[in-house]
Formats: structure tokens, C-alpha cells, sequence
């Protein structure tokens, strides 16, 4: 028993080592390179660039209080729709004691001289009616009269208005309301009931009540490399996307360049503007080529209009060049040698495969594929990069 089991544990090493002997074998035989082959195609080619930056209102409107005060009521909240002239908050006028006491001096003494007037008024028409004075000398006096009532009304309204940001010549263009100077959508309401504010004077810009924003005319703002910039014409179509809603794009048309470059992190970059047309196509959907042809767009999308927020963060496509009908080929496939590109044409000899290397002239490109305009043909096949073969292990 012992004898068999010798002899099976020196097959088994036998055999182990044999094994061992073939694989190391194979393994340093020298393999065939193969590679992988590509035929031209005829595509449509764009060359594209995207720029980041945000979506915004084109015009932001502060509101601010024409009066200091205390904010007693505020009858709007932020992200409801309100129409120039209304009515967003109240305020409780706190006067000024120099101009109160200004105002008060003003009152007395418009009435001191008011009942001056009326005294001169009387004494002059019992000489009138005599026929002892002349009738311009009595218009002169009557004038003077009216005069000092009008002073008397004007200095009580101006008193009314320091201390209660309110007249009753004026209550219906009151003051102590703060009103919408525009329809749109109100971004923000930084005040609360109670807190003070001071209008805008010569000294500070004044408390902001309320941002105010048409949401229905929006730009997108972003920057561009100045390697790119060169390449842009004001009315290029767009096609922006906002992180935030994924299945959605818009189109824009670019309309503002800036003609100076801002450093940002070592590269100049420049600033662009483009108006965002708030109808929204489905994201996959083609960017616009400066042709103006795109893909067609799915019926039933919707409208992203009540979706768009001030700020969003949001990606622009722009094409920057296009070719159609272009014959191409993977730039995988090209070789680069100085100012020149050349392929591997493969050529059947034999039933082996050889390869031609020839010059090609090469066109636009969009990091993938590249226009060939000179050099090969459809019905040629070239050759692309080896394929790497990986050891599988047992």
C-alpha cells in the first residue's frame, strides 16, 4: 500500500512540474501584435466648448424706503408674483428731532405771519372801500393774504410728513408704504417686522426692503478662456444646463462679450452674456449649431419657466465650429510626426496584413473623431492603437 502510494505522490509531481515547464513555455514565445482597426465613417462634426456660470435676472431692483422708521408690516413674502406700485411692507415713521422742531418753527411762524396778512388785508379794503386807495394797491394786499395761507397749509403738511411720514394732501402716495417700483417676482425680503430702517441719502445707500426681479427675462453669466473667446460672434446659439434640473435645457443667444480679460486662478478669462429664452427642451436633445439647425425636440416637453430660480448654477454649451457629412476617423488612429499626421492603411498581402503608413491632411475636430480632407478613403480601413491583451489568472 505504501509502494502505490509513493508512486501516485511522484506522479502527481511529475505532472506539476511538466505543467509548470509548458505554461513558462508559452508564455515566452513571442506573441502576434494585434491591433484595432477602424473603417471612415461619414458624420456630422461640432466642435464644442463649455462655459460655467449662473443664471440671473437682467434686471435686480432694490427696493428701499423713502422715510426711516420701523417696519410694522410686511404683506409679501419672497417668491410671490407683485405688481409694479404695490403695496410690500409699512413703515412707522421715528422723526428726526432737528427736522421736527424745524417743521414746528415753520408752522408758527407761517401762522404769525398769516394773521399779519389778515390784518393788513382788512385795514387795506376799509381804504379801498372809501375809494382811498387804488384797486392795484388792493390786489397787491389780497395777493400777500393768499400767499400766507398757502404758507400756513404748505408748512402744516411738511410738519405732518417729518412726523408722520403722511399728509392729508398726499395719503394716497404715502410714504410710509413701500411699494414695488416693478412687476415681478421678489428674490428676497431681508427685513422683519420691528427692525429699523433709514432711507438713501447722500451718506449710505438706504435699508433694502425687497429685491424685486422680472424672472421672465433671464441671462446666463459666465466666463471663457481666452484661447476660445476668439472664436465667439455675438447672436451664437447656446443650450445651457442647470445642474438642479437635469431633464431640462434651454437655448440662449450670446450677446455680450467682454472686451477685457479678468485673472482667474493664473488664466485670463473673459466675461459673456447670453438672454436664456425660458421655453425648455428636453436635455438630450442637440445644441444648436451656428447654422441654426438642430435636432427636432419630442413633442409634449414642458416649460421650465416656473422651475428657473435666480443663482442656479448652470453649464453652457456653445458650438464653436461644425462640418457636415465629414469622412472621420477615431484621432486614436493618427500619428503625429512635426507639422505633419499620417495613418496605417492596412494592405491584405497574402492573406497578411500589412500596413501602409501615408500622409493625411486633417480638418476639425471634437476630441474624438477628426475630418479627414485629404489622404484616405471610405472604403480603406486604418489601423488604431495595439490591444493590450490581459493575463487571465485561473
Amino acid at each position: 500500500m505504501k509502494r502505490y502510494s509513493k508512486i501516485i505522490i511522484a506522479a502527481i509531481i511529475a505532472l506539476i512540474f511538466i505543467g509548470t515547464f509548458v505554461f513558462l513555455w508559452q508564455k515566452s514565445q513571442p506573441q502576434e501584435t494585434e491591433y484595432s482597426e477602424f473603417t471612415p465613417e461619414v458624420n456630422d462634426l461640432n466642435k464644442t466648448t463649455i462655459i460655467t456660470g449662473k443664471i440671473e435676472p437682467r434686471n435686480e431692483v432694490s427696493v428701499k424706503p423713502q422715510i426711516s422708521g420701523i417696519i410694522t408690516e410686511i404683506l409679501k413674502e419672497a417668491g410671490q408674483h407683485v405688481q409694479q406700485g404695490e403695496v410690500i411692507a409699512k413703515v412707522k415713521v421715528i422723526p428726526d428731532m432737528g427736522q421736527l422742531s424745524n417743521a414746528e418753527s415753520r408752522v408758527r411762524l407761517a401762522d404769525i405771519n398769516l394773521q399779519q396778512a389778515m390784518v393788513d388785508y382788512d385795514r387795506e379794503k376799509n381804504l379801498y372801500d372809501q375809494k382811498l386807495v387804488s384797486a392795484d394797491e388792493f390786489d397787491k394786499i389780497s395777493q400777500q393774504l393768499k400767499q400766507a395761507k398757502e404758507e400756513v397749509a404748505a408748512a402744516q403738511d411738511a410738519l405732518q410728513v417729518v412726523r408722520d411720514g403722511v399728509s392729508k394732501s398726499n395719503a394716497s402716495a404715502s410714504s410710509t408704504l413701500i411699494r414695488s417700483t416693478i412687476s415681478g417676482v421678489i428674490l428676497d425680503i431681508p427685513v422683519k417686522v420691528g427692525n429699523s430702517v433709514i432711507n438713501s441719502n447722500t451718506f449710505n445707500d438706504g435699508t433694502t426692503i425687497a429685491s424685486v426681479a422680472n424672472m421672465n427675462d433671464l441671462i446666463f453669466r459666465g466666463n471663457i478662456d481666452e484661447t476660445e473667446v476668439g472664436q465667439l460672434v455675438i447672436g451664437m446659439p447656446m443650450k445651457i444646463t442647470i445642474g438642479a434640473l437635469q431633464d431640462l435645457s434651454f437655448e440662449a443667444s450670446l450677446e455680450y462679450i467682454s472686451p477685457k480679460a479678468t485673472e482667474t486662478n493664473g488664466a485670463n478669462q473673459f466675461e459673456i452674456k447670453a438672454a436664456v429664452k425660458i421655453a425648455a427642451t428636453p436635455a438630450g436633445s442637440s445644441a444648436p449649431v451656428p447654422d441654426g439647425s438642430s435636432a427636432p425636440v419630442p413633442d409634449g416637453s414642458s416649460s421650465g419657466k416656473d422651475k428657473i430660480r435666480s443663482g442656479y448654477s448652470a453649464n453652457a454649451e456653445i458650438v464653436l465650429a461644425s462640418v457636415k457629412k465629414a469622412l472621420t476617423i477615431p484621432e486614436s488612429a493618427l500619428e503625429f510626426s512635426g507639422d505633419s499626421t499620417f495613418v496605417y492603411v492596412i494592405k491584405e498581402k497574402d492573406k497578411k496584413k500589412d500596413y501602409e503608413r501615408r500622409h493625411i491632411v486633417t480638418g476639425l475636430s471634437d476630441g474624438v473623431n477628426i475630418e479627414i480632407k485629404k489622404g484616405l478613403t471610405a472604403k480603406e480601413k486604418v489601423r488604431g492603437p495595439q490591444i493590450i491583451q490581459e493575463n487571465e489568472e485561473d
